[in-house]
């Protein structure tokens, strides 16, 4: 394995400092091992290239067998889906075609019944028309008859007026004779 630093250097930089070279050794070659357990440890939990690239072909293939088993499902349960699609597609044109048909009968009926129903109507209307229409003219005949009526005992009226001016005439001039 290779160390990021001098291991030499270090000894040599320890003996400066006060210490002695068996301790200096001693410190080092601990450092060492220290350093070499923790290197230990970190390549336990890293994967090497070959490791990857392994790993990496797994997957793939796994991802490939995946693919299939969808391809298989699409297949067999999507045409499934499909054929019960088709059916309920059908299923719901005929509904519909019948829901037309019953309105068009509906709706059939309705312009009948109403057409019927004007013709009531107008034939009330012409009835009540008539009626009205006579009712005018036996207003319009008995008005007519009270006009005649009245013109009649007016002129009888004046004919009795008439009289009875000639007759007081008469006996106010037998009167004015008689004392003349």
């Amino acid at each position: 394995r290779k160390l990021f630093f001098d291991t030499h250097a270090l000894v040599c930089l320890l003996e400066e400092n006060g210490f002695t070279t068996q301790q200096s050794e001693v410190i080092v070659s601990a450092l060492v091992k220290i350093m070499n357990n923790n290197l230990d440890m970190i390549y336990k939990d890293m994967v090497t290239k070959v490791q990857q690239e392994i790993a990496l072909q797994q997957v793939m293939s796994h991802i490939g067998g995946v693919k299939k088993d969808m391809i298989i499902l699409e297949k067999s349960e999507f045409s499934a889906l499909r054929s019960e699609n088709e059916k309920i597609k059908l299923e719901l044109q005929q509904i519909k075609k019948q829901v037309m048909d019953e309105i068009t009968k509906v709706r059939a009926d309705n312009k009948l019944n109403l057409n019927l129903e004007k013709s009531r109507v107008k034939e009330l209307h012409a009835q009540q028309d008539r009626a009205l229409t006579q009712t005018d003219r036996k207003i319009d005949t008995e008005v007519a008859d009270l006009k005649t009526m009245l013109e009649s005992h007016k002129l009888d009226n004046i004919k009795y007026l008439a009289g009875s001016v000639f007759t007081c005439l008469t006996v106010a001039l037998g009167f004015y004779r008689l004392w003349i």
